[in-house]
Formats: C-alpha cells, sequence, structure tokens
C-alpha cells in the first residue's frame, strides 16, 4: 500500500478492528477510511464494490471473513469477476483479489471450517492461491494484486498462530502457478498443501528416520493455475505418489491431479495413486474429539506411506 496507492482493502471489521484475525491492523490508521474500509454484513456487496472498483482503476483487497460465508458473493466471482475479461474481449481486466480464510483445526465448527477451494478451481478465469509459507504468502500476495485478473487468496487459519518464518522487508513477488519442492527424493512423491503440507513433513520424517528412502514433497501453493510439469517431473523420477489434502475427496482437487497423472504419466507408476483427505461427512464437528477426528494426522499419513511404499 506504500508502493501503490491504488490498493485498498475492504471487508467486515478490517479497519478498526483489524481483521477478525488481526491481518490488517493498523492499516486504516496508517492509509486512512478511504482505502481500508470496514463494509457491511453483506459479501456480495463487499465482492460487488470491489469489482466496480477495479473498473475504475482501483486495485482492491476484498476480505471474506471466513471462506464458510462466501456463497451470497458466488454470483459476482463467478458471473462478473471471473469473466470480466473473456466478456469484454480483452477490453477490461478485473485485477481484485479476494482474501479468505479456511480450513479447520480451531474448534469453528460448521461455518468457520470448510475446505471448499475446489468449487472455485473449477472456474476458468478464476486463479486460486493457497499459500502456508510466510515468504511464500507475503510473495504471492504481491502478485496477487497486481494480477491483471480475479484471484482468490486463501489463508488456513491453523497458519496464523502456528507457523512463523523471517520475510524480507523489501518487496519481492512469488510467481502464482509455480508449486515449491519442499523436499527432494527419489522413492516416492507427496503432494498437498494448506496446513497438511506441515503433517506431511512430519510423516516423511517420521518414516525416513526408520527407513532408508527419500521421499518428495510439492508444496502446491498454487490451486489454479496448476504447476503439472512440476507434479508429473516428479512423478516419473518416483514412480510413486499419494496426494493429501484436507478438503472432501469427493470432487477435491485431489482427483483432478490423479486425473493428470493418469492421462500424462500412467506408464511410469509403480503403485496405486493414494488419495488422503477429508471424511464424507457434510462438516467438520465441533465436539474436539469428532473434530480430531475429522483431521487427517500425521499418523495417519505415515501408515499411507507405509502402505504405498509397499508396491
Amino acid at each position: 500500500m506504500e508502493h501503490d496507492e491504488r490498493v485498498m482493502i475492504l471487508g467486515e471489521d478490517v479497519g478498526k478492528r483489524g481483521g477478525v484475525f488481526r491481518v490488517t491492523d493498523g492499516l486504516q490508521e496508517k492509509f486512512g477510511e478511504l482505502r481500508v474500509l470496514d463494509s457491511p454484513l453483506s459479501e456480495s456487496s463487499i465482492i460487488g464494490v470491489a469489482i466496480g472498483a477495479s473498473a475504475n482503476g482501483m486495485l482492491p483487497v476484498a476480505e471474506i471473513q471466513f471462506l464458510d460465508f462466501i456463497h451470497p458473493a458466488m454470483n459476482q466471482i463467478m458471473s462478473e469477476a471471473a469473466k470480466t475479461r473473456y466478456r469484454s474481449g480483452g477490453d477490461f481486466s478485473c485485477p481484485i483479489v479476494i482474501r479468505a480464510p479456511y480450513g479447520g483445526g480451531i474448534h469453528g465448527a460448521l461455518y468457520h471450517s470448510q475446505s471448499i477451494e475446489a468449487l472455485f478451481t473449477h472456474i476458468p478465469g478464476l486463479k486460486v492461491v493457497a499459500p502456508i509459507d510466510p515468504y511464500d504468502a507475503k510473495g504471492l500476495l504481491s502478485s496477487a494484486i497486481h494480477d491483471p485478473d480475479p484471484v482468490m487468496f486463501l489463508e488456513h487459519k491453523r497458519a496464523y498462530r502456528a507457523i512463523r518464518g523471517d520475510v524480507p522487508d523489501e518487496m519481492y513477488t512469488v510467481p502464482i502457478g509455480k508449486a515449491r519442492v519442499v523436499r527432494e527424493g527419489t522413492d516416492m512423491t507427496i503432494i498437498s498443501y494448506g496446513w497438511y503440507v506441515q503433517e506431511v513433513l512430519e510423516a516423511v520424517d517420521a518414516y525416513t528416520q526408520q527407513q532408508q528412502a527419500s521421499i518428495e514433497v510439492i508444496d502446491l501453493r498454487s490451486l489454479r493455475p496448476l504447476d503439472s510439469e512440476t507434479i508429473l517431473s516428479s512423478v516419473i523420477k518416483t514412480g510413486k505418489v499419494m496426494i493429501v489434502h484436507e478438503a472432501n475427496k469427493f470432487g477435491g482437487l485431489g482427483g483432478e491431479i490423479s486425473a493428470i497423472i493418469a492421462e500424462e504419466a500412467f506408464p511410469y507408476l509403480d503403485g496405486p495413486i493414494v488419495r488422503i483427505a477429508g471424511p464424507e461427512v457434510p462438516a467438520m464437528p465441533y465436539a474436539a474429539p469428532l473434530e480430531k477426528a475429522f483431521l487427517t494426522s500425521a499418523d495417519d499419513i505415515r501408515a499411507a506411506i507405509d502402505r504405498l511404499a509397499a508396491y
């Protein structure tokens, strides 16, 4: 916001309160009420105003307080923001960022824990990123703000207080559409994103301490566009692949990744493609034991590594 006066923020409680997770704390005081706007409790209005502001030269960053509440704004996102470039024959673009916390593990229960990112990856014209590393978060946010098309910027709620990392003071960008190879390996590929990158790394460490093996871990970071090149190169190298995400398995991103691998790298597979995902229940429960049962643990992933390694 210091470097570009076109950047503005709008959403519920983003101003005086500084956001429900304090992500925008102090920004209204620093940049004023015209660039950091507290909005009514109306998700459709938030996205509609952002689209209008972008059409008038601004670079809006709109916050939906929880991804669970974004549905009233879906028409604005799907029918307007994502289609602006196409329907105008390239005469207009829609450079907005939609920030939204998602995911469970914080006892948020029914309306504060959902992982519905796959809904948005199905929409052409809309980019979707989900960084988990602080360095990636800053770099991807900078890229998203200056991208000419709408970008969904998903932030896993567990990461706000659980993950720390050094971030350079100076401006930099991380390209949208490029995955991050967190660990290099030759015996198996595990693909994940969001909070579950942490669980995967814990499981991989536990496995490799006991077994003579090396496992490649890929953090997608960008869910659409998807970095198929990095995925396929790794699978061709290792011959075994596991996909881990928090969202429900049916219709989740793991299905699309599996299809890409089956179409492009089937001859290189030495075992079945394994998907570890959320159970087929409507939402994450509130009760702590049930929430724990819903979530996949590092031990669950560790056991799945054993099963896949046996092929």
